[in-house]
Parts: C-alpha cells; structure tokens; sequence
C-alpha cells in the first residue's frame, strides 16, 4: 500500500509517499481501509524531529504520519466484537511507534476506533478524533459547570472552536480570542463574547468578566498573557508543556495529553449528528500533495482542517 513516511528528520523534501507492506490485524484490532486523514500541527512536529527531540518519539528507519482517519472496516482480527467488514468508522492513532493514518490502509486497536458520524461526509469526519478529544479532555479538566466563565485562546481554530461548541452545550459562558475577521465566526460557534488577541488581553478580558475567568484553555499557546487573565485560584489547561505558565496567585496548571478513547469518541460523533458539533475542512489533498499540506499548516490562516485523501 501507499503511505506517508519519513526516513529522517527535516523540511518536506523529507515527506515520501512509498509502497509499503500492508498491515494485518492482531488480537482486538481493525484494519481500516482509509478514506480521508487530517494533518495536524503534531505531523509537522514528527517530521521536523521536534518530538524527538522532546524524548517523545524513538527515531526509527522508517516513521509513518498521521494521526486522524476516517473509513471503512475491511478486516478484524480475533477477538473483535465492537466493529464488523464494511463499518463507517472514525479513529485515533496515538502510538507513535505504530504506521500512521497518512495510507491507504492503518490497523488500530477496536478501543480506539468509533462509529463515524452519518450526518457528514467521510472527509468532514476524519477532522473529529484528534482535536475533538483534545477539545473534549481539555474542558472536562477545567472542572467548569454551568455558568462559570472560559478563556479560550485560538477560538476560530480547530481544537478552540470545538472548545466553544462543546462549553456552549454545558451553559459555560466563553471569552473568545482571535483575530478580528474571526468574530462572527467564533459568535456562531457560541462564544459569549469575543476580543482580539492585543498586548492588553488579560485587561480586555477583565473589563468582559470582572475578577477575571474561572478557567482558561490555550490552544493558541499564549501562555503567561492568557494565564493573566484568570482568577486566584483559577484552572490553566495548556496544550504544549513547554509553554505551560507557571501556576501564580494559587492558579492550577494542566498540561492536556491526548489519547485515544473510543468510547468518548463515539458520543462526540453523535454530538455532531445531533447538530452540537459543526466540522470544517478548508481543503481536500491526494497523499501526494502532503508537501503542500504542511506548507500550508506552517503558513496558517486556514479555517477548518487539510485533509488528504488516499
């Protein structure tokens, strides 16, 4: 089969599209004939050595990408109950030692795989599983319930928009960052207000909410000026480590890791057949234009996720 692998670390003339051996399930896995797979910031983290060099990935001769995929079940190996041949499913590659996503085939255990929502498109799909839990672990750890109060940086991005959806759901009112063409987009995605990103944010957002937010989720890694703007006593989640804030004034701060959970990932695919969740994809790619993918992703400014198609 086709995929995308990488034999050492670099720019994307490093990125190849080769034939590789056909993976087979073992015990409790599926293999999934691949319809569509998202690029994520954590491919261009993997190709660029900078997982490596975090301890985070063993370098090896070859390295597959890819995290997110959508597709259908073509095989399943013993002990398989949950799924069966001919499936729509949705899944999460989160062993970074295994083949990627980036194929035209992927093998992953049954516990990390969900039904795919049938209200989209396969393609629409495959942008759920990793921001989706990265949205959905990020808020359940703020502990916020109805009416508490939610910074959200990166709000017309991929993880922070669903953040917004997700907290809108839960009656947890939200401050939205982004630029200032974003606002209507992140009004839609049920933001109760909204500033730009300015050298003042942590004043901007304590005009918005006196005393300042209960909780803050950074998905656009802002770091000390995001955490400025939360109470005493308030919950940071910080998506990268690295540039987790220190925790002041008797703040908590979280560092967010996501893995794959089937389960929860079925329940965020019937939050978008029941219209919680909108999913958006700026661009559709064949697997040999993964170059321009990641191009494209350092440059930014996209709304919605690249996805490629084996």
């Amino acid at each position: 089969m086709r995929a995308v692998i990488i034999r050492e670390f670099g720019g994307t003339e490093v990125l190849e599209v080769a034939e590789v051996p056909l993976p087979q399930p073992g015990h409790g896995q599926v293999r999934i004939h691949v319809h569509a797979a998202s690029v994520n910031r954590i491919d261009l983290s993997t190709r660029n050595g900078a997982l490596a060099h975090a301890g985070l990935l063993v370098p090896a001769p070859v390295t597959g990408l890819g995290w997110d995929v959508s597709g259908r079940v073509d095989a399943v190996g013993s002990g398989t109950t949950r799924f069966a041949v001919g499936d729509a499913v949705i899944g999460l590659r989160d062993v970074l030692s295994a083949p990627g996503t980036q194929a035209e085939y992927v093998v992953l255990d049954q516990g990390a795989v969900a039904p795919a929502p049938s209200s989209v498109t396969l393609v629409q799909a495959a942008t759920l599983p990793l921001i989706g839990l990265t949205a959905d672990r990020s808020l359940a750890m703020t502990g916020l319930t109805a009416g508490q109060t939610l910074l959200v940086t990166g709000a017309a991005g991929g993880v922070g928009g669903l953040v917004l959806q997700l907290a809108a759901q839960r009656g947890i009112r939200t401050v939205a960052v982004a630029g200032e063409a974003d606002e209507q987009l992140v009004r839609d995605l049920g933001a109760t207000w909204f500033t730009p990103r300015t050298d003042q944010l942590a004043a901007r957002v304590r005009e918005l909410v006196p005393g300042g937010v209960d909780a803050v989720i950074d998905a656009a890694v802002i770091g000390v000026a995001a955490h400025e703007a939360l109470r005493g006593a308030g919950t940071f989640v910080a998506l990268v480590a690295p540039f987790a804030p220190p925790p002041l004034r008797g703040t908590r701060v979280l560092v967010q890791e996501v893995y794959a959970d089937g389960a929860r990932l079925a329940e965020l695919s019937a939050l978008v057949d029941a219209g919680v969740l909108t999913l958006r994809v700026a661009d559709t790619l064949p697997l040999e234009d993964v170059a321009a993918a990641h191009d494209r992703l350092t440059t930014g400014g996209h709304r919605g996720r690249l996805v490629l198609t084996p």
